[in-house]
C-alpha cells in the first residue's frame, strides 16, 4: 500500500464542473478543497476538508480531517471533527487558518473510519463492517455513510447523509457518487518524521 501516493492523490483542490452539467437535477456544482495539515495527528498524516457550493464560494461547510491510518500492510481513514468548526471555516482558500489545527483542536468520529484497498489505478475507502458514523450537529444526531475513490486526476465521494432511525438517504451521493476532478495539486509538507504513515 503506497500511503504517500494516496496522500499525494488526496490534496488539492477539485470541482464536479461536468456532472453538475449533465445532472443538475442530482449534482450541485461543489468546489473541494483538500489540504495537507502541517501539524501530524497522533503521529499520522492528516488532511483538512472542506467543500462551498460554486454559486456560493463564500459559504464553505463539512469541514472535517482526513487522517490515514497505517496498520502493518493496510490503511485506514480515520475521520475527525473540529471542536469549533467556525474557527477553520474558510481554509479551503485560506490555509494561513490551518496553523492552528492542531490535534488539540479536534475530535475523532466514533465509527467514522474507512478501510482502504489498493486498486491498481486507483484507492477505494469503505466503512467497516457494521460502523456507523454518527454526531451531534445543531441539536440532532446526524449519521452519514462515508466513502470515497481517489486516483491522480480524479476524487468520487459516495458520502450520504441518512436518518439515523430508517436509513433513509437525505443528501449527498444519492444517485451515485460525486465526481470531482482534480484542477490542481497542493504539496505535501515535509513527511519523514511520519515515517511509515505515509509509506517510507
Amino acid at each position: 500500500m503506497n500511503h504517500l501516493e494516496l496522500a499525494a492523490w488526496l490534496c488539492g483542490e477539485f470541482d464536479n464542473q461536468a456532472q453538475s452539467q449533465d445532472d443538475p437535477t442530482w449534482y450541485v456544482p461543489l468546489r473541494l478543497w483538500h489540504r495537507p495539515l502541517l501539524h501530524p495527528i497522533q503521529g499520522q498524516f492528516a488532511i483538512f476538508a472542506e467543500q462551498s457550493n460554486v454559486l456560493q464560494l463564500d459559504k464553505p461547510y463539512r469541514q472535517r480531517v482526513l487522517v490515514l491510518q497505517p496498520e502493518g500492510d493496510r490503511l485506514s481513514v480515520q475521520f475527525w471533527a473540529f471542536r469549533d468548526p467556525a474557527q477553520f471555516r474558510g481554509a479551503g482558500v485560506n490555509p494561513d487558518l490551518l496553523l492552528q489545527a492542531t490535534e488539540a483542536a479536534l475530535e475523532a468520529l466514533p465509527g467514522c473510519r474507512l478501510q482502504v484497498s489498493d486498486l491498481g489505478d486507483r484507492y477505494r475507502a469503505e466503512p467497516e463492517p457494521e460502523s456507523r458514523c454518527c454526531f451531534p450537529y445543531d441539536g440532532k444526531i446526524r449519521q452519514v455513510v462515508l466513502g470515497f475513490e481517489a486516483s491522480a486526476t480524479q476524487f468520487l465521494s459516495y458520502d450520504r447523509g441518512v436518518d439515523p432511525d430508517t436509513g433513509q438517504s437525505l443528501w449527498g451521493a444519492m444517485m451515485g457518487p460525486y465526481r470531482h476532478q482534480k484542477r490542481c495539486a497542493y504539496p505535501l509538507p515535509n513527511l519523514e518524521s511520519l515515517g511509515s504513515a505515509v509509506g517510507a
